[in-house]
């Protein structure tokens, strides 16, 4: 019975994800329009599953952003602030894991998902997730517990220029490169995976605006300026604050220098180590470019500029979500 029930959810799946509107994807062949956003198949199929049987559990915490906005290196802040207690500078995990093996996407593109949510279920407290899921299409459970979120956005435009080289890297093989004019085109139309990025972001934004006490919204501009101030928060946050003790003693600061992008991207681990990251086997170093801020003057023409300044003055209009442009 449980094989037909299989099968029937399996067809189920094929008749939505084939009724819906396609388009070309960044790096899968076509993104499908659920839930307003633009997904993988791949994804639909296991987002569905999860609002089934996935259950949040109070002490959950989700590591949450749009693609390229700083996902990496706020894991690695994530797992080493919860766990700042546990491990020595000496034998710190991170020294010889990526931070998404540390912090593993809550979907996965593998396996049975049955096995999955039982092996999700055993994992010991407070579990870590991250996620590109948009704010709408998580789990009803995560919503409803009032487990822990944190988001980081980034400025559009360095989102943009990240995720251009950063996808180019990863499509499937079959796939023609875009170029940067094509790939700035589906950008402004919000066709992309995961997006539109601008109600992914705002999303989070309004939600962290409702639940302050559930959902902390970060930006990665912010963290690039005061790292240590950041570090401190996202700890009070998760009710795990640091001692005077240990502030006295330098945690945060150690904290912060373990999870540089200087130091992560000169890890052994991340220059030559891999990883089952959805569909397919990455490249740990691919998950560290530059780690800057303002990169996007390089690269954009002034009619680009001026595209993308009126979508973003658009779209954000009255949210009070703004963006910091470095230059």
């Amino acid at each position: 019975m449980a094989s037909i029930a299989w099968q029937n959810e399996n067809e189920e799946e094929g008749n939505l994800i084939s009724s819906l509107p396609k388009e070309r994807g960044w790096s899968f062949p076509y993104v499908y329009l659920f839930e307003q956003f633009w997904c993988p198949s791949p994804l639909i199929r296991e987002r569905n599953i999860f609002q089934k049987h996935f259950q949040a559990k109070q002490s959950d915490v989700l590591v949450a952003s749009f693609p390229k906005s700083g996902t990496t290196w706020l894991k690695a802040l994530t797992f080493a602030i919860v766990n700042h207690k546990n491990f020595s500078k000496e034998n710190h995990p991170l020294l010889t894991s990526n931070p998404h093996q540390l912090v593993p996407p809550l979907y996965t593109f593998r396996g049975n998902i049955h096995d999955q949510i039982l092996h999700l279920s055993n994992m010991p407290e407070p579990r870590l997730f991250g996620t590109h899921i948009p704010f709408p299409s998580l789990p009803r459970s995560i919503i409803e517990s009032n487990c822990r979120i944190i988001y980081v956005c980034r400025n559009p435009f360095d989102t943009f220029i990240s995720a251009w080289a950063f996808y180019n890297k990863i499509k499937v093989e079959s796939l023609r490169t875009l170029t940067k004019e094509e790939a700035f085109e589906m950008f402004c139309n919000g066709v992309i995976e995961f997006g539109p990025w601008w109600s992914h972001m705002l999303g989070y934004w309004n939600e962290s605006v409702a639940r302050p006490n559930t959902v902390l919204f970060l930006k990665y501009e912010d963290l690039k300026e005061d790292v240590n101030s950041q570090v401190k928060k996202v700890a009070e946050f998760l009710g795990c604050a640091f001692t005077e003790e240990e502030e006295s003693d330098g945690v945060i600061e150690s904290i912060a220098k373990l999870c540089s992008f200087e130091e992560m991207k000169d890890l052994e681990v991340n220059k030559s180590g891999t990883i089952n990251f959805e569909i397919k086997r990455f490249e740990n170093n691919l998950f560290f470019r530059k780690g800057e801020t303002g990169d996007w003057v390089n690269h954009f023409s002034p009619s680009m500029v001026e595209k993308l300044s009126k979508i973003i003055e658009e779209k954000f209009s009255g949210s009070g979500l703004s963006f910091k442009m470095h230059t």
